[in-house]
């Protein structure tokens, strides 16, 4: 690494054919360099989980589903009455839902009771604490 001086006086260095800051190159190497970082980070099978969890919870109607059976599993009628949408609207959020493997619907007699699933329990509970700590 080589130190370079720049017009705004910040000294930078060269890493991997990069230019940056000192303090940022000092701080690479006192954690493994670039490819010590990228070991440090989620798998791709965990962002694509994050992001498909984070498009679910992207609509007010699927909070509100998930928050509802946080409560007890429930029926759609149940749910439709709180969340007061259109039969076609539920059924497109609770398939969301199901996709992401937030909830889970059981078959009992002529109604479907849906759950939620323990990770997306612990993780709207998550988020909702950070919510309500910011």
């Amino acid at each position: 690494m080589a130190g370079l001086s720049t017009r705004t006086g910040i000294t930078r260095k060269t890493v991997d054919d990069r230019s940056i800051p000192q303090e940022i190159a000092d701080s690479l190497c006192s954690c493994g360099g670039i490819e010590g970082i990228v070991r440090q980070m989620p798998g791709d099978e965990d962002f694509e989980k994050m992001h498909v969890w984070y498009q679910a919870c992207a609509d007010t109607a699927r909070l509100k589903i998930l928050f509802l059976l946080m409560v007890r599993p429930l029926c759609v009628c149940v749910i439709k009455a709180i969340v007061d949408i259109a039969d076609s609207r539920l059924s497109y959020h609770i398939k969301i839902l199901k996709k992401a493997g937030m909830i889970e619907g059981k078959q009992q007699g002529n109604y479907i009771i849906y759950h939620i699933s323990p990770a997306a329990r612990s993780f709207i509970e998550r988020e909702y604490m950070r919510l309500k700590g910011a």
